[in-house]
């Protein structure tokens, strides 16, 4: 541990200083100021949140699908699906630097459909593990995208209070993990794999309809990323 601190100390740049002038109880105070003048914020929070929900429906549930008949892996089984998903997630890459150039929005509402659809493959994956590796292949692709152009558009609303956007984007994170594991669990106990199936599929719907109406926000941080890059 030790270690890795020098090492960090020596290759990391240094961080700026707070030009802003801030106390720390200050600058928590206007990340909630961010939160209620932002929309581009509010807009991608919430789209991370519906995201980040359908993830934790799957991966909560996963390993007690795994671990049941008539599948009945093993845990060393179980946790090398942990390493299949990132193979999707190396996926989306490239979101970034297509964001940048003005491809946001378009990019936005492929990644969502394309979550939508990964709960078919997914659903099948009670009775077939090559369906349900396919399904996670594509779960984290568009996962991985969404969250890398949600980033993108955030940190371009003002680039002086990154770490305080991160803050307040990763509360919605939280929040949608956290939710989405609770509920993912508690369908499965009650109706199984093809319930947590229709759960994920409709928060990936709602977060693909939500989308859809709130397309036109982000307009301005695209233009800029577009116009610095």
């Amino acid at each position: 541990m030790g270690g890795l601190g020098l090492l960090l100390w020596r290759v990391l740049p240094a961080a700026p200083s707070n030009e802003l002038g801030l106390t720390y109880r200050q600058l928590l105070g206007s990340m909630f100021g961010l939160l209620a003048s932002q929309r581009v914020l509010q807009v991608r929070g919430l789209l991370g949140l519906l995201m980040f929900a359908a993830f934790g429906v799957f991966w909560s549930s996963l390993v007690l699908l795994l671990g049941a008949p008539p599948h009945s892996l093993s845990h060393s089984a179980i946790g090398a699906f942990g390493p299949v998903g990132a193979l999707g997630a190396l996926g989306a890459a490239r979101a970034g630097s297509l964001a940048d150039r003005g491809h946001a929005q378009a990019l936005s509402g492929g990644a969502l459909l394309l979550l939508l659809l990964s709960w078919l493959p997914l659903a099948l994956g009670a009775h077939s593990l090559a369906a349900l590796i396919l399904g996670v292949l594509l779960l984290d692709l568009a996962g991985q995208a969404i969250h890398v152009l949600n980033q993108s558009l955030v940190f371009a609303i003002d680039p002086r209070a990154h770490s305080r956007l991160v803050g307040c984007y990763m509360l919605f994170y939280a929040a949608g993990s956290g939710l989405g594991a609770s509920a993912g669990t508690a369908m499965y106990a009650w109706a199984g794999w093809d319930a947590v199936s229709l759960l994920g599929a409709a928060i990936s719907l709602a977060a693909l309809a939500f989308w859809w109406f709130t397309r036109g926000v982000g307009g301005e941080a695209r233009t800029a990323c577009a116009n610095g890059a």
